[in-house]
């Protein structure tokens, strides 16, 4: 019985250190400064192929199906509603219909409707004037034969054929609803989505700044007011610090005048194809 008692005192203090854990996360504002692995040739979702550009971007976009991120499997059952309300396929599998919310806005003001998904789905499947430089995932959508609106909020896809992952692709990271008012290249430098971070500046080889959107569309939403993705850059470490675009791992201070390069760090350099002339490196700024 004391066993027994001691195990629910226990578990009572896990759930109570939690609750205050989850809480303190939730509370409202602070920067988040994020070291970043590469820089992107643009900040355009759709043309692009690495994380370097899903991970800061995908905050300043909208899907309108989603994975839920609190539930670790991969499979059609945590796909949840974003910017669709609902959905719902015909009877054959070939026409999935989503009601779309409303009242959500574009980060200059603009009304959301069903025209910017149809819009982002031509652009995708190269039906539209406007073209993308780029388009990766064009593949993806060879069995969609068309999108239809049917007034402001609502939408279908036609599908060739019946194919049950069409709805993971929509809740894939790389597919979020782009404005049908802004041009394709408009969106590689200055994004505008509907999500909850806008896209304040994009610096290449240095970093990316997102801020809060004070009129997202999901109240409450986000808890932080800023994130700054530095390329190369942390400040966790006093060792740690940007130097020609890479990260060296050191307890000296990479400013100081006379300062040497380790042999050992050198030669994985040389190895790697980064050797350089001494006399040709210069120290960049210390971590900040």
């Amino acid at each position: 019985m004391k066993r027994h008692r001691r195990v629910l005192v226990v578990a009572g203090a896990l759930l109570s250190a939690f609750s205050a854990d989850a809480a303190l996360a939730q509370k409202q504002g602070g920067i988040l400064r994020v070291t970043h692995f590469d820089s992107p040739a643009s900040m355009s979702l759709l043309e692009e192929s690495t994380v370097a550009v899903n991970r800061p971007m995908m905050g300043v976009f909208n899907n309108l199906v989603i994975f839920d991120q609190h539930v670790p499997q991969n499979s059609l059952r945590p796909i949840v509603p974003d910017l669709a309300a609902s959905w719902a396929w015909n009877e054959e599998g070939t026409e999935l219909t989503l009601p779309l919310r409303q009242g959500v806005k574009w980060h200059d003001g603009k009304p959301f409707t069903a025209k910017d998904v149809k819009c982002t789905w031509d652009l995708l499947a190269g039906r539209t004037s406007e073209k993308l430089r780029i388009n990766p995932r064009k593949g993806w959508y060879s069995n969609l034969a068309e999108v239809t609106t049917n007034g402001d909020y609502e939408v279908t896809f036609h599908l060739k054929r019946a194919q049950s992952s069409f709805l993971a692709l929509l809740a894939s990271g790389w597919s979020p609803v782009y404005p049908c008012h802004i041009p394709p290249r408009d969106m590689r430098q200055h994004p505008i989505g509907t999500g909850p971070f806008k896209c304040v500046e994009f610096k290449p080889n240095q970093s990316i700044t997102v801020t809060r959107n004070p009129d997202y569309w999901k109240p409450d939403r986000p808890y932080l007011d800023r994130m700054d993705h530095h390329q190369g850059l942390v400040d966790a470490h006093p060792g740690v610090y940007r130097r020609e675009g890479r990260l060296a791992l050191r307890g000296d201070d990479p400013t100081t005048e006379g300062h040497q390069e380790p042999e050992a760090e050198r030669n994985l350099r040389c190895a790697a194809g980064q050797c350089e002339p001494q006399s040709a490196r210069q120290p960049r700024q210390a971590a900040l």
